[in-house]
């Protein structure tokens, strides 16, 4: 497991991500990547803990997800299955439980204030705090994709899902965008990530 860890996790985070690993009797998958979500954490009919991760050289974004459904985890069995999955119990576990590595040891130092910030409320997922998933995508390898707020207004840009969409003009903090095949009008996130196909 500890040869696992330290393929995916900061060098200073694999002895207490294992430590959280084996108090909880979690069996970590490590998948390969999903375009809808970072991990997923379920109980198992045996009554085990199965938590499932995204495979990605970001040991960042790898460390916080673990976390994230270590979370799920700690506040289903300390709360019961009746809270809201991402709801203040969720949050204070999530808090509580990352609070160890938000440390200059584990994270770079351009990185520690926005989790600091993000921290504060923590969202459903990283992805939805900008300034947070902008941060680290410069962790992440290389690809040819582009957020929407670096693209021009009037871009042709792909969705993962091959759906075509011109995008607009920003609106407080999202961007709208047609979908050209339906003329439907959409709002998107400003790190949303996309194939740019025309400028």
């Amino acid at each position: 497991m500890n040869t696992t860890l330290q393929k995916y996790l900061p060098e200073r985070a694999v002895i207490p991500c294992f430590e959280l690993i084996k108090d909880y009797a979690v069996h970590l998958k490590v998948v390969n990547k999903r375009v809808t979500r970072h991990g997923d954490y379920r109980k198992l009919a045996d009554g085990g803990h199965q938590i499932t991760i995204n495979a990605t050289e970001n040991k960042y974004r790898f460390l916080i997800t673990l976390v994230h459904e270590i979370a799920h985890l700690v506040a289903f069995e300390k709360y019961g299955r009746q809270i809201k999955p991402h709801g203040a119990e969720w949050k204070r576990t999530f808090q509580h439980l990352m609070l160890p590595f938000i440390r200059p040891e584990i994270f770079p130092p351009k990185v520690l204030p926005l989790l600091a910030t993000h921290f504060r409320n923590p969202k459903a997922s990283s992805s939805t705090d900008a300034n947070l998933s902008i941060a680290l995508k410069a962790y992440d390898a290389r690809t040819n994709k582009n957020y929407i707020f670096e693209l021009p207004a009037g871009s042709i840009f792909r969705l993962y899902n091959g759906k075509l969409f011109k995008r607009g003009n920003k609106r407080v903090k999202r961007y709208e965008c047609v979908e050209l095949t339906t003329g439907r009008l959409y709002l998107f996130q400003p790190n949303a990530e996309v194939e740019l196909v025309k400028e």
